[in-house]
């Protein structure tokens, strides 16, 4: 019984370290998906990969959410430079670890 905290936290981590390789930013919950975009790149040997992606929304609808999933479980990185949740547009930026590709799926909701 003493050592549930410890599983407990141990179990946590690898939660964690599971999902810390995707961008989820507000929230999908009963919102409706507007945009959906498989991010690809490539891989060069010894070199990082960098791509953006832009979404503006015409109609001027709010972004609920915005979810980046990484289906390669890389040591890639997906963050927002501009815009997303509470604004109606949004501009994200994809960065590979160093001589792999990227390999996202980028989803939008309002």
């Amino acid at each position: 019984m003493k050592y549930a905290p410890v599983l407990f936290v141990v179990l946590l981590s690898i939660i964690c370290l599971g999902q810390c390789k995707d961008l989820i930013v507000g929230t999908s919950f009963n919102n409706r998906l507007i945009w959906q975009q498989k991010i690809e790149y490539n891989a060069i040997p010894l070199k990082k990969r960098v791509k953006e992606a832009f979404y503006s929304d015409a109609g001027q609808q709010i972004i609920k959410g915005v979810i980046a999933r990484d289906l390669d479980h890389t040591d890639a990185t997906a963050s927002i430079t501009a815009g997303g949740p509470g604004f109606s547009y949004v501009n994200l930026r994809f960065k590979s670890e160093r001589g792999s590709g990227l390999n996202y799926q980028l989803e939008i909701y309002t």
